[in-house]
């Protein structure tokens, strides 16, 4: 179950950095709240949960990983299909919980930049720990074809007060930007495992649109 696996490493998260309980329960509530929204498909706790299971496997090679993972537990914390403004929203909201814990003020700028960074999936820092995070976030592409199909479904339905005559067309952009890049993922862990897939995933689904 990922609420368990969630609760979990947010708490062992928090344990150096929070000495109120209430503050880190209630930031925790409302992340659970956040993606248990039932108008999420994709962007929900599973998403959280995959994401966590990556940083843990790539732990060691992350030079700040407690900066990674407060990215991933607030990086999708606002989404709405309808606001332009998504990344900067959980930007902000990193930011604000941050603040009123010890976690180091370059950190917490740090977290609000690797938020922001998902909107475009690159890398303006050079951070090397922006290209795990951007990766974890971008491994689904590279999965194989029935997994990857199954993850378009999830995202036509978040979307599905659109009809496909404006689905597609956004989508295809979206697509065609991954497409367009010289490697969508941005280490060599990820480029050799998941690249050729995901691009051939990729242009399946525009195919197919």
């Amino acid at each position: 179950m990922s609420i368990p696996v969630i609760s979990e490493s947010w708490s062992r998260l928090n344990h150096a950095y929070a000495a109120d309980d209430a503050l880190v329960q209630k930031a925790l509530s409302d992340i659970l709240t956040a993606y248990q929204a039932p108008e999420r498909h994709y962007h929900n706790l599973q998403h959280i949960t995959q994401l966590l299971t990556l940083h843990h496997a790539y732990a060691g090679q992350l030079k700040a990983p407690d900066t990674v993972l407060y990215a991933i537990f607030f990086h999708d914390i606002v989404y709405d299909v309808q606001r332009r403004d998504n990344e900067q929203q959980s930007a902000l909201a990193a930011g604000e919980y941050l603040r009123q814990t010890r976690f180091p003020p370059a950190d917490i700028n740090a977290v609000e930049e690797f938020i922001l960074a998902t909107q475009t999936h690159v890398n303006p820092l050079q951070h090397s720990d922006l290209d795990y995070f951007l990766d974890f976030d971008l491994q689904i592409l590279g999965t194989a074809p029935d997994i990857y199909q199954a993850y378009t479904q999830q995202i036509r339905r978040e979307y599905s007060i659109y009809p496909d005559q404006l689905y597609h067309p956004g989508r295809k952009k979206v697509l065609q930007h991954f497409m367009e890049m010289p490697a969508i993922y941005r280490t060599p862990a990820f480029q050799q495992q998941y690249e050729t897939q995901a691009r051939q995933n990729i242009q399946a689904e525009i195919d197919n649109l």
